[in-house]
């Protein structure tokens, strides 16, 4: 196989180091990292000095959350990425979705993994005890694989064989009444990550070869033309993370067999138990737990939602499954 469409995989063999590029595996001096976030990113949005909360419970400030990456990758693959996104963030919610979707999964991917990588780098100190070590769950392991092979699409030329890997959805935010221009939110178990930029919020679940997005369909046919209030953006994101949970499936991906003349890669896709159904059964008392979190500002307890145990709240849709242009939030209103 010619080099430039080789294939690295950190997991066969656990090589994971602050010296060794996370992208292709080169070994490089210590030096060279890049942040997680983007610099564009942060600059933007203010988000240099802010903290976030490690797995370990250990707090980084977004600057120094970085990760080993060689100058080639950084320059040649990463930075023409960057520039990509950026342009498109400056024209808002059409530039997002006007943007090849598999260039945003690429960008989401490589935050979501390089906070990963952090992780698993940390977990390698004999002084650190997480709770929940993510090298000792094979399930995970095994998931997180399986993603990095199509996520190494940003440096090898690839082509996804009639799928992508994720579950992508661009939200229009009425953002005015919102102090908050940025949110970000990822979970290492169901591989999602959500975004918020000013009025454009992205959800999505990294791999999953968009069968969230296919069951999903009929609410999302009707969302995805309108401007949600941000309850109801928050709603439908937690619909999206409880169908994160419910996944019983892993993708796997496989390269077709590689010709001399080939300049690109092209992956097939299969579910490698397919005897295991592929959602587990919907549960309204988990989902209002979690759909509880997400409305918690708003002061809307999981015994709101529930108040008919058969029909969870929602400020998305009525009853009778028609949407709801003007959202009343319990209590809020009663107080006008």
């Amino acid at each position: 196989m010619q080099q430039h469409l080789a294939i690295f995989d950190p997991f066969d063999g656990m090589r994971f180091g602050n010296h060794i590029c996370f992208s292709c595996g080169t070994t490089i001096p210590a030096d060279q990292q890049t942040t997680i976030f983007p610099a564009w990113l942060m600059e933007k949005y203010g988000l240099t000095h802010e903290l976030l909360r490690l797995l370990d419970q250990s707090v980084v400030t977004y600057q120094d959350l970085k990760v080993p990456c060689c100058t080639t990758c950084q320059t040649q693959h990463l930075a023409p990425l960057e520039e990509k996104v950026q342009a498109a963030v400056a024209q808002g919610v059409p530039g997002l979705r006007a943007l090849d979707q598999k260039l945003l999964f690429q960008w989401l991917g490589k935050m979501f993994y390089g906070t990963l990588i952090t992780e698993l780098i940390k977990e390698q100190n004999p002084l650190v005890r997480p709770e929940y070590a993510v090298s000792e769950q094979p399930r995970m392991l095994l998931k997180f694989q399986s993603f990095f092979r199509v996520l190494q699409s940003i440096r090898v030329p690839m082509e996804f064989a009639d799928f992508l890997p994720c579950s992508l959805f661009i939200l229009d935010v009425d953002a005015s009444a919102e102090p908050n221009r940025f949110e970000f939110r990822d979970e290492l178990s169901t591989m999602m990550f959500s975004l918020r930029l000013d009025n454009a919020l992205l959800v999505c679940c990294l791999l999953d070869n968009g069968m969230i997005k296919d069951v999903m369909r009929p609410a999302w046919e009707v969302i995805e033309p309108r401007q949600l209030q941000p309850i109801q953006a928050a709603e439908f994101s937690a619909r999206v993370f409880y169908a994160a949970y419910l996944l019983n499936v892993i993708p796997d991906y496989l390269v077709r067999p590689v010709k001399p003349q080939d300049d690109h890669l092209v992956l097939d896709t299969l579910i490698d138990d397919v005897t295991n159904v592929i959602f587990n059964p919907w549960q309204h008392s988990s989902y209002a737990r979690l759909l509880a979190t997400v409305w918690a500002k708003w002061g809307i307890t999981q015994e709101d939602i529930l108040r008919d145990p058969q029909e969870p709240l929602s400020m998305l849709f009525s009853p009778e499954g028609e949407f709801i242009e003007f959202p009343q939030i319990p209590g809020q209103d009663a107080a006008k």
